[in-house]
């Protein structure tokens, strides 16, 4: 991805805004925070569908997100239009959301891309979604997310 070093805000999205992106927002976060860097960035989640809109993270993302250290605080929301405009770049979890926010977008300015664009020792193409499945998912996300998030954030801030 090019032009990466302009980049200050950032939205992580998956369908229901209670697993994927809260977790990638909290994994995305603490690296951020503890490369001192909380007042460069602006970081966010949400969803493409609203169903689980003023919701908390999944109880089990939750838990298993704890277990490693990370708060997943915030609450469910769905993308908005502004968001596009808002964000300079939007992280998809899976293929079905990347598409669902390439037909959202209206050119607004936000840059589209793909968690698993980022990392190179999870060997997925997307972020599975953990939410039918067992607790071992939630473990499979968050390998995945801290993978992706500490090459995004290494390629937004070289040398972090």
């Amino acid at each position: 991805m090019n032009d990466t070093k302009q980049v200050k805000s950032v939205l992580f999205v998956c369908m229901g805004n209670i697993c994927r992106s809260p977790a990638a927002e909290g994994v995305f976060r603490r690296r951020v925070d503890d490369a001192g860097l909380a007042d460069h960035f602006e970081i966010d989640s949400a969803g493409t569908i609203g169903y689980h809109a003023g919701h908390a993270a999944d109880s089990r993302m939750r838990s298993a997100a704890a277990g490693r250290g990370y708060s997943l605080d915030s609450l469910a929301r769905r993308v908005e239009a502004g968001d596009f405009e808002d964000f300079d770049l939007i992280v998809a979890m899976d293929d079905e959301n990347y598409r669902d926010l390439q037909a959202m977008d209206e050119g607004q300015g936000a840059r589209v891309v793909r968690m698993c664009e980022y990392g190179d020792s999870h060997g997925h193409k997307e972020v599975p979604d953990p939410y039918y499945g067992g607790s071992q998912g939630f473990e499979t996300v968050l390998d995945i997310l801290e993978d992706a998030c500490a090459d995004l954030l290494e390629r937004l801030h070289p040398g972090r």
